[in-house]
């Protein structure tokens, strides 16, 4: 990759563009706090279940698969620095409009399921400082205050971010302390690190960790929320592949050692069956600290490190409807910013009323006797779409190549890519085969998009003329 770069810091013109303000070092944190954030705090314990002790080996596994389509996007980041990730990638590659619609109103849901099992979890972690509040209250009430956040700025919501990873590394790093005494006191039995539960639903090795692979694909999602910022990054082409693809590889890094240490210090079957797995951990008393005291101050820090991840997500949202109101492929009034903070603010309060209906509508099914676990069902449907998303890039990523590849442009290894396509359609048809009820909540929340794809056809009229298609005009202009 050229080390040239042109000048990407100068202020957009008009008051309907974003603002270049996001460094590499801050789109470094904000990649690894959103990867990190999801899914050691929230699903270890599902991961623990279905694999054994050898739970990190899942996390491994994941995060490579990750990591290889996370460079498919800091290729394409590279030639198109624009918000919208996986919609304008598609749109460009296959110049579809149903195609593209479709993708944009994938991740939508996708995004706004990973919210609700993150708010869900949120309240979970919540519970343990204070029982008072039901829990759905809680989740509504978190999810409008980082709505605020989001309205602020991007700039604010950024800092944010950092301050919070910072803080969630922390509270990783304690877990690995814990580890490592452990270890020394010479309590450690290694061998459960290779342990792979067969005894249960799934009969094989194979399955069984292919099913955790599945389970923590939902915390490896952060580089699809860091391309959705490339407009308001300053140089995005040096920036992306490196803050991408380093901040997952670091991210991952600290899951495999985090898993060993969880395994090594607390039983299978504990982490298993805890809401709060790594919470297990803290409460095994190791330390020569106040147990009460240190369940306390890591039951904050799971919060922060949530809040986190729900944070950027919920940034993700708007800016994929402002970057596709841009393509004429949604309606043009999401394109509107703020003309004092600057955030697409019309998109964001969309996406706020749909991520709180999900939470109140879940809850409702939950206290019927529906029978299901709305973190782990919200988490999985955000798995399906989300690997159809990533294999369909990595699809427009090859099908790109030579095309708008000016100065300076990063170029992803191409046999990777084909191992990071094949890694993605292995793991979504055992997602769906093992559990199939997804695709249920995968069509009710892609029946949202319905309403946006009917205004926008037969209502949308922003930068073409009668006699073009709705998303053609868009999409056939330099970006």
């Amino acid at each position: 990759m050229s080390t040239a770069s042109p000048d990407t810091t100068a202020e957009p013109e008009g008051g309907e563009e974003l603002k270049r303000t996001i460094t590499g070092r801050l789109l470094f944190f904000y990649t690894l706090g959103d990867v990190l954030g999801s899914g050691i705090y929230v699903l270890v314990g599902l991961v623990a279940a279905a694999v054994g002790g050898a739970f990190w080996i899942a996390f491994a596994l994941g995060v490579s698969v990750a990591a290889i389509t996370g460079s498919a996007y800091a290729e394409l980041v590279t030639k198109y620095p624009r918000a919208a990730g996986a919609s304008l990638y598609v749109n460009k590659a296959f110049g579809s409009r149903p195609l593209t619609f479709l993708i944009t109103v994938s991740f939508l849901a996708a995004s706004m399921a990973a919210s609700g099992s993150l708010a869900v979890g949120f309240a979970s972690y919540f519970d343990t400082l204070w029982s008072g509040p039901p829990a759905l209250i809680v989740s509504l009430v978190f999810v409008a205050l980082l709505v605020v956040v989001n309205f602020i700025g991007i700039t604010e919501s950024v800092w944010m971010n950092m301050l919070m990873t910072f803080v969630e590394v922390g509270g990783l790093v304690i877990v690995l302390i814990i580890g490592i005494v452990f270890i020394f006191q010479g309590n450690a039995d290694f061998g459960v690190l290779t342990e792979i539960d067969t005894s249960g639903e799934f009969s094989s090795p194979a399955l069984a960790v292919l099913a955790g692979i599945s389970f923590s694909f939902f915390a490896m999602t952060g580089f699809e929320n860091t391309a959705n910022v490339a407009e308001e990054t300053v140089d995005p082409y040096k920036a992306f592949p490196r803050s991408l693809v380093g901040g997952m590889i670091v991210a991952g890094v600290v899951y495999v050692l985090v898993s060993m240490a969880a395994a090594l210090t607390v039983p299978t079957e504990t982490l298993a069956t805890s809401d709060a797995a790594l919470l297990e951990v803290v409460k095994t008393g190791i330390l020569p600290i106040s147990t009460d005291f240190m369940t306390t101050l890591f039951s904050v820090i799971a919060l922060i490190a949530i809040t986190n991840t729900t944070l950027v997500t919920i940034v993700t949202q708007p800016r994929v409807l402002y970057g596709m109101a841009k393509e004429d492929v949604v309606p043009a009034v999401f394109a509107k910013v703020h003309p004092v903070r600057r955030s697409p603010w019309v998109g964001l309060i969309f996406s706020g009323v749909v991520v709180g209906s999900l939470l109140v509508i879940g809850t409702l099914v939950t206290e019927a006797g529906g029978g299901i676990d709305l973190v782990g069902r919200l988490a999985t449907v955000t798995v399906v779409l989300l690997l159809a998303i990533y294999a369909l890039v990595i699809v427009a990523c090859l099908k790109l190549r030579g095309q708008d590849e000016g100065e300076p442009f990063y170029r992803a290894n191409t046999p990777l890519l084909f191992v990071g396509l094949v890694g993605n359609l292995g793991i979504l048809y055992f997602t769906i085969y093992d559990d199939p009820h997804s695709l249920i909540w995968c069509a009710g929340l892609l029946g949202v998009g319905l309403v946006l794809f009917l205004a926008e056809y037969f209502f949308g009229s922003r930068d073409r003329s009668n006699d073009i298609e709705p998303g053609t005009a868009a999409a056939e202009k330099e970006l």
